[in-house]
């Protein structure tokens, strides 16, 4: 029996525009050292995707998951909250800013204390997301979708993760859940750490919709972004919406009007709509570094099914 697929055409623009400024961040940042080149370099390039539930950082974080340069993981934090879940938001920040320190130096021995006793990739919040983790060297085979991953690939331990993770230029993390960027700070100042903030900020009236949809979902996210106030729940996603949205301008805020000298250059915040004069400069600036070649190689690029 045949299958009808109806896709949403203002979907489909926003999955094509999150790829394109994908692109162009990686292209801006190196153009003053190689215009849209991906060779390795000395050192680790660490990138930090910001971004709050339901805006589409998963999709971002995929397409930056499938460059050949790139290790990526998705929300570590995510076990931090789990397993301290009776505490709040600000009780955590520093575990969870800690935690993406140690990551971020190839090093998964903080992250093992929140897994189980011998725990394997498999234990990893989204771990599938990873391009990284579901292709060699880390796995026997390069996966093309999440089910082959997992049958194949869910055997290494956290000491072969962090062989894995030493292969590669570029390391990635998806977070949703810092809502200030002081935090970050000692991650920014560490000299150790080439560290880079991509800040994805969807419309919120977009967000909420999303999120009205599974809202069985986010429910101890939701105590836990409120400090555990015990309020109706129509209150409360009405609360972490307004913190959401406040933590967003606060963020841009911060980084744009007062940045502090070792924040300059390390910043983007992108904001995907068709519409918009940014996007249109993407594309054109796309095309450009898309002409040479050097961005990502025709033999590099992985389709997943």
């Amino acid at each position: 029996m045949s299958r009808h697929y109806r896709f949403n055409l203002k979907t489909v623009i926003s999955l094509v525009i999150l790829h394109g400024l994908v692109v162009v961040l990686f292209c801006s940042w190196y153009v003053q050292i190689r215009p849209c080149n991906f060779a390795p370099l000395g050192t680790k390039t660490h990138i930090l995707l910001l971004s709050s539930w339901r805006s589409g950082s998963s999709f971002l974080g995929q397409v930056l998951s499938q460059h050949p340069s790139v290790f990526y993981l998705s929300e570590p934090a995510w076990h931090v909250w789990t397993k301290g879940w009776k505490s709040g938001e600000q009780a955590q920040r520093i575990a969870v800013r800690d935690l993406l320190r140690h990551i971020y130096k190839c090093d998964f021995s903080v992250l093992g204390s929140y897994l189980s006793e011998k725990p394997t990739v498999s234990s990893l919040f989204m771990w599938t997301h990873s391009r990284a983790l579901c292709s060699p060297p880390a796995c026997p085979l390069t996966a093309t979708n999440d089910t082959q991953c997992r049958q194949a690939c869910d055997v290494q331990d956290l000491k072969q993760m962090e062989e894995t993770c030493r292969a590669y230029s570029h390391l990635a993390i998806k977070e949703v859940r810092f809502f200030e960027l002081e935090s970050l700070y000692p991650l920014l100042q560490d000299p150790n750490l080439d560290l880079r903030i991509v800040h994805l900020v969807r419309d919120p009236r977009a967000v909420m919709n999303s999120r009205e949809k599974s809202p069985r979902a986010l429910q101890r996210d939701n105590a836990i972004v409120l400090e555990h106030r015990n309020m109706a729940s129509i209150e409360m996603e009405n609360d972490v919406m307004q913190k959401i949205c406040q933590s967003h301008v606060q963020i841009n805020e911060r980084a744009i009007l007062e940045p502090p000298l070792f924040l300059e250059g390390r910043y983007k915040m992108i904001r995907p709509t068709a519409r918009s004069d940014a996007f249109r400069r993407c594309v054109k600036r796309l095309c450009r570094c898309s002409a040479t070649g050097e961005f990502i190689a025709k033999k590099s690029r992985r389709d997943w099914k």
